[in-house]
């Protein structure tokens, strides 16, 4: 396996905020699509890609939580749109190759996070559904408006949390061994980056660029609806009286940072050249060591090549 985990010496780091990471750049003329683009990070990095000059475009599940939260920001698009319905996928993908827009800028922030056990209506297990194989849809359903622009990039939200599982091919859906909520949110997030490694191999010689993130350990998002206070406090994210403890060091950000690598994989120019990577910090990360003093990285098994194959196969059987 050809290492591509080496750090490229960018000029932000863990502190930076996606305002920070967006000043200077001009996205006049451009089309993002931001899924999750109406809530925590997702909505911080609408607003930024917004401020340069993008026209943005955010599918929502609720249009009118969407329009209540984008009311701020003039000339976002609210397009109807569910994750876990292919149906509702289709559709949204649908009007916008109508539209006739290429597509420069997708970034798939959408997410659910260790829930109870719930499927979809094909019998997917939910978070797999949502975090992976709805924005695996999404991607090939726009793959066309992706080639007319040229020169596009596919961020793909993942996060820390891959390193509780790898996907397990024999059973993704939870048919044949017990339930576990974390193991399952960690199985999807390794989805997430095994996708955009396979979307950049097939995707580069056409100017489709791929790149995967961790945001941070970010409270107060929606995500964590499902997450008791008690599991939020063993995670060392909030203290004894339920604030939210701040320390990018590690990892432990505010929505404006934790949007920032979404940003900075979006937009940076020190990645032209550059793709198929799981970045942290708005820096690509190395791989995780456990002989190493670092606490994060990304595991090997979520940057193999064979596993992204196999996932892109099967995630093509699962979406036909």
């Amino acid at each position: 396996m050809t290492n591509l985990q080496k750090p490229i010496g960018s000029k932000f780091g863990a502190a930076s905020t996606a305002a920070e990471v967006i000043q200077g750049i001009d996205l006049s003329g451009k089309t993002a699509i931001v899924t999750g683009g109406y809530s925590g990070l997702g909505l911080e990095t609408a607003r930024a890609l917004r401020s340069a000059g993008a026209q943005v475009i955010v599918p929502a599940r609720d249009l009118n939580k969407a329009a209540t939260a984008l009311a701020g920001i003039g000339g976002v698009q609210i397009e109807a749109m569910d994750l876990i319905d292919p149906a509702s996928i289709n559709a949204f993908a649908q009007r916008f190759l109508a539209s006739g827009q290429p597509l420069h800028i997708l970034v798939n922030s959408a997410g659910i996070m260790a829930g109870p056990l719930t499927r979809d209506a094909r019998g997917y297990e939910s978070q797999f559904a949502t975090n992976h194989l709805g924005h695996f849809q999404l991607v090939r359903q726009l793959w066309a408006t992706l080639l007319e622009a040229n020169d596009a990039r596919v961020v793909s939200v993942s996060s820390w949390g891959h390193r509780r599982s790898p996907v397990i091919f024999e059973d993704p859906n939870f048919e044949r061994r017990e339930y576990e909520a974390w193991a399952a949110y960690g199985q999807s997030k390794t989805a997430n980056i095994l996708f955009a490694l396979e979307l950049d191999k097939r995707g580069k010689a056409d100017g489709v660029r791929a790149f995967s993130l961790h945001p941070g350990s970010i409270v107060g998002t929606g995500l964590q609806k499902h997450v008791s206070r008690e599991e939020l406090r063993a995670f060392g994210v909030i203290d004894e009286n339920g604030n939210q403890i701040l320390d990018p060091a590690r990892q432990m950000k505010t929505v404006e940072q934790g949007a920032a690598t979404s940003v900075w994989c979006a937009v940076s120019e020190q990645l032209d050249s550059m793709g198929g990577v799981y970045c942290e910090n708005c820096e690509v990360a190395e791989l995780y060591d456990d002989k190493s003093p670092q606490s994060f990285g990304v595991m090997p098994y979520a940057v193999d090549p064979e596993a992204a194959e196999r996932l892109w196969t099967l995630s093509e059987q699962f979406t036909l």
